[in-house]
């Protein structure tokens, strides 16, 4: 809060309004025990002007890394306009109102966030978003398990070339719902999940969902679609997990094999949301007008009043709040508001032109700093698989150490090492350049890695 408007004289006036006779007495239900006490180490207060001066001077000893770490949260460049607009009084809430007809401009902002979602995945309905890209893909599970009614089964294949924190997501919410998770590896030199392998795993019981991803967690292009088609052979049904920013340059999830991927689902994090120590995010959840009544969360719609003015109302609601809790789709799932307001406001400024600009820049800047890396002795691609966005490089010395002293030495966080969820690549560290990294940027991180190695 910059501004604090209340005086001592309101202070008084407020407390005997409520008959309290102190601020102290509002919280006279906490024990003793439990309170600090007076914390000496707090500093005098400050004056306004003098506080603003010594943040200042704080924020100017934050450094300011070059940033080449993916692996799922993007540093992309977000339009002034975004926040601007985002976070003026008319938008500035974190939630749904429960009248939410009242509110037309938000459900307009939700409506038109489902229809580029829509548009960007190629399916047709999409909810007005989740909590984050992991939960997103554990509702969509249950989602596919519920609806995947001609199978008896609850096995669902999961790539192990998945995003680790989505595994272990995943693992915690379904897993005590009575799913089994059936982990399908990687290819050692490709880093695809092969078809044959899937196949190996289906198992006599039948499987009743496969997680396709795209890109994978490594960077590379699956065969999305051999892998959708062969699911639907199996009469399973295709869950998508897509880097959504991807899609303006990859064939959607809809349109992947015969008959199109039936769910999709993933991280907006990439439209609009900086990155800000973990979050928050904002998932997104699509599927086809078959599954539409086991999406979970809300469906805004669009229709006329009675004077025949178009207006914005929720037309499916399958929450807990809202109908009974034993028949509810999900009571984890609505991350409403904020965070897609700046994702809608973003991607309505960028377009699907200027989209596919952001996503062509950031895969040459790949491009341009593997070819750099590359050509230092004993850096080479973990992978001969096609790649989007990122890139997994093997080293000739230990990845963490070699990051400890790229953020030391040169100011610069340079990618995600792999060792820990993958011990057979613990010389492999996983690198991103997005469109905002300068050629100056790429420039010193390979001549600065150019020295750690040859330091031995």
């Amino acid at each position: 809060m910059p501004f604090i408007p209340h005086t001592d004289d309101d202070v008084a006036a407020m407390l005997q309004a409520i008959g309290a006779p102190s601020i102290e007495a509002l919280f006279d239900e906490i024990p003793a025990a439990l309170r600090s006490g007076e914390r000496a180490e707090i500093p005098p207060a400050l004056s306004e002007q003098e506080i603003t001066r010594l943040m200042r001077l704080r924020a100017q000893t934050d450094e300011q890394p070059a940033c080449f770490i993916g692996a799922g949260a993007y540093d992309h460049y977000i339009p002034a306009a975004v926040w601007q607009i985002a976070t003026r009084g008319e938008y500035y809430s974190a939630y749904t109102p429960y009248q939410a007809e009242a509110s037309q401009g938000t459900l307009q902002v939700l409506y038109e966030f489902q229809s580029m979602m829509t548009a960007l995945t190629a399916l047709d309905a999409s909810n007005t978003s989740l909590y984050d890209g992991a939960t997103a893909l554990a509702e969509a599970l249950l989602m596919a398990v519920r609806a995947n009614r001609r199978c008896k089964s609850r096995r669902v294949l999961m790539p192990r070339a998945l995003h680790p924190l989505y595994r272990s997501t995943v693992r915690t919410i379904v897993e005590p719902q009575g799913l089994e998770l059936v982990e399908v590896d990687f290819d050692a030199a490709s880093g695809q999940t092969p078809v044959e392998r899937c196949a190996a795993l289906a198992g006599d019981q039948g499987v009743a969902a496969v997680m396709i991803n795209q890109p994978n967690f490594f960077g590379v292009l699956e065969t999305v679609d051999a892998l959708t088609d062969w699911a639907h052979e199996q009469g399973a049904l295709a869950v998508a997990v897509v880097n959504p920013l991807a899609l303006a340059l990859l064939t959607p999830p809809g349109e992947w094999g015969a008959a199109g991927a039936d769910i999709a689902c993933g991280e907006a994090q990439p439209f609009g949301m900086p990155l800000s120590s973990g979050g928050p995010y904002a998932g997104f959840l699509c599927c086809k007008q078959a599954l539409v009544r086991q999406l979970p969360g809300r469906i805004v719609g669009r229709t006329l009043d009675a004077d025949g003015k178009p207006g914005f109302t929720l037309t499916l609601q399958a929450r807990e709040q809202h109908i009974r809790r034993s028949k509810a789709t999900s009571n984890i799932c609505t991350n409403q508001g904020l965070m897609v307001t700046a994702a809608t406001i973003h991607l309505a400024l960028l377009g699907a032109e200027g989209l596919e600009q952001v996503a062509r820049a950031c895969h040459a800047n790949t491009l341009g700093l593997v070819e750099r890396l590359c050509a230092l002795p004993g850096v080479e691609p973990a992978f001969t698989g096609a790649i989007f966005h990122e890139q997994a490089l093997r080293l000739p010395r230990a990845p963490r150490e070699v990051l400890d002293r790229l953020a030391a030495e040169a100011d610069v966080l340079g990618g995600f090492a792999l060792g820990a969820d993958y011990p057979e690549l613990d010389d492999a560290l996983l690198v991103c350049a997005t469109e905002q990294r300068s050629e100056e940027e790429m420039r010193r991180y390979a001549s600065a890695l150019a020295e750690i190695l040859e330091a031995g």
